[in-house]
């Protein structure tokens, strides 16, 4: 198994430090206050349902766009404005995963939600979080796979 993104794990490792709920809470939220909506030049409402997040109550959305290193910038889309977890893991997700080595990306566990949120998530809103990891995991590996495959493969 990989290791975790730099970037993920120094985030995990900073959000370990906060040992109050409140103050994590409020780190969390920080985070969804820079959410920012995916770019129209990447994709605009209607938003194509094979980037939906299964299960996902918040109604997010996924892209993985190649980086011409090789590796994928993610952006993400959060149709219910109530959403702020969701928006709490996009911004965690793009912001430790974009650029990040595709086989690392592709080894980070989904359960990675309960270290940011913790276990007193709802099933609903776990599974929807969860679903962005898996979603995350699965674009780096298939771009890993097909860099592998080589041109024309």
């Amino acid at each position: 198994m990989s290791a975790l993104p730099r970037k993920l794990l120094q985030f995990l490792s900073d959000l370990d430090l906060i040992t109050d709920r409140a103050e994590r809470i409020d780190a969390l939220i920080s985070a969804a206050k820079r959410y920012r909506r995916v770019s129209e030049s990447i994709a605009s409402p209607p938003f194509d349902p094979a980037h939906r997040v299964p299960g996902c109550e918040s109604q997010a959305y996924v892209w993985a766009i190649p980086r011409p290193d090789g590796t994928l910038d993610f952006h993400f889309a959060v149709e219910n404005p109530q959403g702020i977890s969701a928006m709490a893991m996009a911004v965690i997700l793009g912001e430790t995963l974009s650029g990040a080595p595709l086989a690392e990306v592709a080894e980070v566990p989904s359960d990675v939600v309960y270290q940011i949120f913790g276990n007193e998530l709802s099933m609903g809103k776990s599974m929807g979080l969860m679903g962005m990891v898996t979603m995350v995991r699965a674009a780096a590996a298939r771009r890993r796979d097909e860099l592998a495959a080589g041109p024309g493969a």
